[in-house]
């Protein structure tokens, strides 16, 4: 996904906090995904970091996403962040999905981990279950910023 992907309203939301056209934390990214996949691997499960979550983190990761109507609602785009457990959900769903998920976030308000496919699409793991969130980063900061509800992840299942 290219800037010129991005509607002018998440863009603009996107600029406000933080992110630039060609951003990318380089190095950082890269130890970001490779702290996050070692937490997989002590939790025995393999979590392999797709292109579209490697591409997301480098675009956008350490920014704190806030919703513009709702303060105390951010995405926090740092896929560090998770439970011991969480590998295992992860693959599950992926195994729901037919295709591997990789974090790349979270959401702040219960933090619920965001995470990228192999297409690229957004997927939310939340205590209640996997929610789609969007086919794109684009879509889905659009939906993020719209209120659009989150069909279940089970929608999308093979």
């Amino acid at each position: 996904m290219s800037s010129e992907d991005l509607t002018p309203g998440v863009r603009d939301w996107l600029t406000a906090n933080g992110w630039s056209p060609g951003r990318d934390i380089g190095e950082q990214a890269e130890e970001l995904i490779q702290v996050r996949a070692e937490d997989a691997r002590r939790q025995g499960v393999s979590l392999n970091p797709v292109p579209a979550a490697v591409h997301l983190v480098h675009t956008y990761g350490l920014l704190r996403l806030t919703h513009p109507r709702v303060p105390d609602m951010a995405w926090v785009m740092k896929p560090t962040i998770g439970y011991d457990g969480d590998a295992a959900a992860i693959k599950e769903l992926a195994s729901g999905l037919g295709k591997e998920l990789f974090p790349i976030g979270y959401e702040s308000s219960e933090y619920g981990i965001l995470l990228a496919d192999e297409e690229g699409r957004l997927f939310h793991l939340h205590h209640t279950g996997g929610y789609y969130l969007g086919e794109n980063a684009s879509d889905a900061f659009s939906r993020f910023l719209s209120g659009v509800s989150d069909p279940d992840a089970e929608d999308f299942f093979v």
